[in-house]
């Protein structure tokens, strides 16, 4: 796709509640933060930070830090619509998310995952925020929040003819994410970001 088309947003929101609170990906992989390693991978510009709190804790990025407004608190879908908005007012025609504990990424997604919707699948799992997401969807997207029912990122993508590709991993998993100490260790235990095998390509297919 031409990237002048897009946005990029990092997913920050997260309460990290299986680690004790705290900014998640302010933790470091590496000599760098999970966050920093993030925006590299998603390459897109113009970029910015989903995050709720006090923005002043991520100025050192220098990018705009987007809260959920008044839908805070339903969820990472309430990050992405703050996104679409955020995207559609610089004129882009899609924006491409990914999780702030994502430290390995690989590079080129909004490439391979256009034309938007299209989300990664690897390793047997989809990942729902690993995506590419039309613009034109914030209104059913702020329709869903603001009525009682399901925030599922899953049933979402479902609404809005999401597309699934098949991410050609080799051996390590690049989609790989933080949710504990554990899984911090792990990550620190593998070799840099740049080490990772980047795959010949993926395939879309509907899912």
């Amino acid at each position: 796709m031409n990237d002048a088309n897009a946005a990029a947003l990092v997913l920050a929101g997260g309460a990290a509640r299986r680690m004790g609170g705290g900014d998640k990906p302010l933790l470091t992989v590496g000599s760098r933060s999970m966050l920093e390693l993030v925006i590299a991978a998603l390459e897109i510009r113009p970029v910015a930070i989903s995050a709720n709190g006090n923005p002043a804790r991520y100025a050192g990025f220098g990018l705009p830090v987007l809260g959920d407004g008044a839908f805070l608190g339903q969820g990472p879908l309430a990050g992405v619509l703050a996104g679409l908005d955020w995207a559609a007012s610089l004129g882009k025609t899609a924006l491409l998310t990914a999780p702030g504990d994502t430290p390995f990424l690989p590079r080129g997604l909004a490439e391979w995952l256009a034309p938007a919707p299209c989300c990664v699948t690897s390793a047997g799992r989809r990942h729902h925020l690993v995506a590419l997401w039309p613009v034109d969807c914030a209104d059913m997207l702020r329709a869903l929040l603001s009525a009682p029912g399901s925030r599922r990122v899953a049933g979402f993508a479902e609404r809005i003819g999401m597309r699934y590709a098949e991410f050609g991993m080799r051996t390590r998993d690049p989609f790989d994410n933080v949710n504990t100490y554990e899984d911090l260790a792990r990550v620190r235990a593998r070799p840099g970001p740049g080490d990772i095998e980047t795959p010949d390509g993926i395939d879309p297919a509907q899912g």
